[in-house]
């Protein structure tokens, strides 16, 4: 492989959240990026700042299209596989559709990279594998997907290791506790808090907190996330699964003190941990990695933007009572 091919990038799902600035992160480091996204979650918009760069490129497909020997991928040295579907409730309403984008999906784009020989694979996986967890967690954590898409993302990540063992495609994964900042999706299933809390700001109604506001999430600044990514793909490591978070969790009430507004508590979902808490010491001491933007700074950087989320929809208890029936009728039963 060449020195120019070196700096050849491709983002699955380079559109989305975290995708897309990981195409910023590897721009700023010299890359040329090649990103793919279906748009079902990623907009284009996420890219609209880099112009006309030439060193970014853009496909509108779905993962599930690909095939060894691709174009995408040739020549390419690292592959950053964010694509798939997301959201709890729509997961346990159309398993089938998760479990062929999130494992058949990653499959397509795993026989991709080992066509081309890629130099590294770096899979975004979820904390949401281990379920209602221990904490702080670390990766040797028993696995216990609560529902499909936990479930999916979890069998994704065992394809991209068995290519690994299989294979000998150089692989790495990083279990993603719980993301944050600008361009998280703001549309489609409710889901994402910070989505909506900032849309019932704007529109002046209370923050509908679920429980008592109490439960931690261990929330992590998007752009510590893709460094961590950058780090995985350019270290000597690999076969290797390392937990992501900032390993401080936050209270939901400490986020709606920093939003500052009205609150009105909503009931407590059954299947959703009190806490998430991310072991981190195994990626700070392989790659040297640590989290640099603090919470309170994090969310005031969300909320110079705010504006951003004036199209979001915008939920209320009764309409999440409707969203959410579902998620008690399954995951509220007993086995």
């Amino acid at each position: 492989m060449s020195a120019m091919n070196e700096r050849v990038g491709v983002v699955t799902g380079g559109a989305g959240f975290i995708g897309s600035h990981m195409v910023d992160l590897l721009l700023a480091r010299g890359y040329r990026v090649r990103v793919i996204d279906s748009l079902v979650g990623g907009r284009e918009a996420n890219l609209a700042h880099h112009g006309n760069d030439p060193r970014l490129s853009f496909e509108r497909r779905d993962i599930r299209q690909l095939d060894a020997g691709d174009p995408l991928f040739k020549d390419a040295a690292l592959v950053f596989h964010f694509a798939g579907i997301g959201d709890i409730v729509p997961s346990i309403e159309r398993p089938t559709d998760y479990m062929d984008t999130n494992v058949q999906g990653t499959v397509h784009v795993l026989e991709c990279a080992r066509a081309a020989n890629v130099r590294k694979f770096v899979y975004a996986a979820s904390s949401s594998c281990y379920g209602l967890a221990a904490v702080p967690t670390g990766e040797d954590h028993p696995i216990g997907p609560e529902h499909p898409y936990g479930l999916s993302k979890y069998q994704g990540e065992m394809a991209v290791l068995h290519w690994h063992r299989v294979y000998r495609l150089p692989a790495n994964s990083i279990r993603i506790f719980n993301a944050y900042g600008p361009r998280v999706r703001t549309t489609g299933a409710y889901g994402a808090v910070f989505g909506v809390f900032f849309k019932q700001k704007l529109a002046g109604k209370p923050f509908t907190v679920i429980g008592d506001g109490t439960q931690r999430r261990d929330f992590l600044f998007v752009t510590d996330v893709a460094a961590a990514f950058l780090r995985a793909a350019e270290s000597d490591f690999i076969g290797e699964i390392w937990n992501l978070g900032a390993g401080n969790p936050q209270s939901v009430n400490r986020l709606v003190e920093l939003l500052e507004g009205p609150v009105v508590y909503i009931p407590k979902r059954p299947g959703e941990p009190d806490c998430t808490f991310a072991d981190i010491s195994k990626i700070q001491r392989d790659l040297g990695w640590q989290p640099v933007v603090p919470f309170d700074q994090g969310v005031r950087r969300m909320m110079e933007d705010i504006e951003l989320w004036r199209d979001a929809p915008l939920w209320d208890p009764q309409s999440i009572a409707v969203a959410t029936k579902t998620w008690f009728e399954y995951l509220g039963r007993e086995a």
